[in-house]
């Protein structure tokens, strides 16, 4: 069995990101309290976590602004409500989706913003405009990184098309993402090698976002670092869509870099994770969501599942199975 890594030591050039606002923001609408970002943000500074992804930059031509949070759009000026100058080691993220945000007018020049980087997130068929994308925030001054979403459905021929592209733009670093849970550690060993084919040859940064369906959100993500991915994203308790992700407190537990800390993820989980869940926002592993990462499927349909509080998993995986 390979040895995941020398568990006295760390590497230098890891670097987590807590995307709790973005991926958990799919659970409650984006629908935050001003005091639960607050909290978060300190938290995340005295965790030392190095960056914190506040949301999406949505197209507000395309979703109604009174039907989600704030964070659902990210406007500059609630960034900087929050976090002022943020004079400080955490950098700021958002994501934008190819197609679903008017990144033209709504990314502004970096000199002139709160956010440090871009987060593009894109499925294979938009990659010219996940390209496009890049380049634009690239020229506005941001650092960028690029989300390859469900390659676990995706041809090997079109990732390495899609792979050859970001090498030969100006990308910071290229994600991992098993959006749908539905991979293990030894196929994240494979891809992880596979991608860096990629990266090392265009000296790009490697990442990982891992969802949690079948209770591999931290084993994946753990894998990944012993092979070398850099960037590992992660969420308090494990908030996000579905599944959820890998729980920001294992991973910080893991990672032996003296700068981070889990004890103030800790006192924020007690308090503003379990407000969230008293209040409705329902996320974790559950069978309904196992089912769907068994079965390489979006969730969607186990998260109308948990939304209609059904309990038949037999039937379920019956629907489920009947329209792969």
């Amino acid at each position: 069995m390979k040895q995941i890594q020398n568990l006295m030591n760390y590497r230098p050039s890891v670097k987590v990101v807590d995307a709790t606002l973005r991926d958990g923001g799919l659970v409650n609408e984006f629908r935050f309290s001003d005091e639960f970002v607050d909290a978060l943000y300190k938290t995340n500074l005295a965790a030392g976590v190095d960056y914190m992804e506040f949301g999406y930059k949505a197209d507000k031509n395309m979703f109604d602004v009174n039907a989600f949070g704030k964070w659902k759009f990210c406007n500059d000026d609630d960034i900087r409500a929050v976090v002022g100058e943020n004079d400080t080691p955490l950098k700021i993220a958002v994501m934008a989706d190819a197609g679903r945000c008017n990144y033209k007018q709504d990314i502004i020049n970096r000199a002139d913003s709160p956010i440090d980087l871009i987060r593009v997130a894109t499925y294979i068929h938009q990659m010219p405009t996940a390209i496009d994308m890049i380049e634009d925030a690239k020229k506005k001054g941001y650092e960028v990184s690029c989300n390859i979403m469900a390659v676990s459905t995706a041809q090997e021929s079109d990732v390495k098309t899609a792979l050859e592209m970001l090498g030969k733009s100006p990308v910071d670093c290229v994600y991992i993402v098993d959006s749908y849970g539905s991979l293990y550690p030894e196929q994240i060993q494979r891809l992880a090698a596979f991608y860096k084919t990629y990266t090392e040859q265009y000296g790009k940064i490697l990442g990982i976002h891992a969802h949690n369906n079948q209770q591999l959100a931290f084993a994946n993500t753990i894998e990944a670092v012993a092979d070398d991915v850099d960037w590992l994203d992660a969420t308090y308790g494990g908030m996000g869509r579905g599944a959820g992700n890998c729980a920001m407190e294992l991973l910080l537990g893991f990672l032996k870099n003296p700068k981070y800390d889990v004890f103030p993820v800790l006192k924020f989980i007690e308090k503003y994770t379990a407000q969230a869940k008293a209040e409705g926002a329902v996320w974790g592993y559950d069978v309904q969501y196992m089912i769907t990462g068994l079965l390489n499927q979006h969730p969607r349909t186990a998260i109308a599942f948990t939304k209609e509080k059904r309990g038949d998993y037999s039937n379920f995986y019956s629907e489920t199975v009947n329209h792969e």
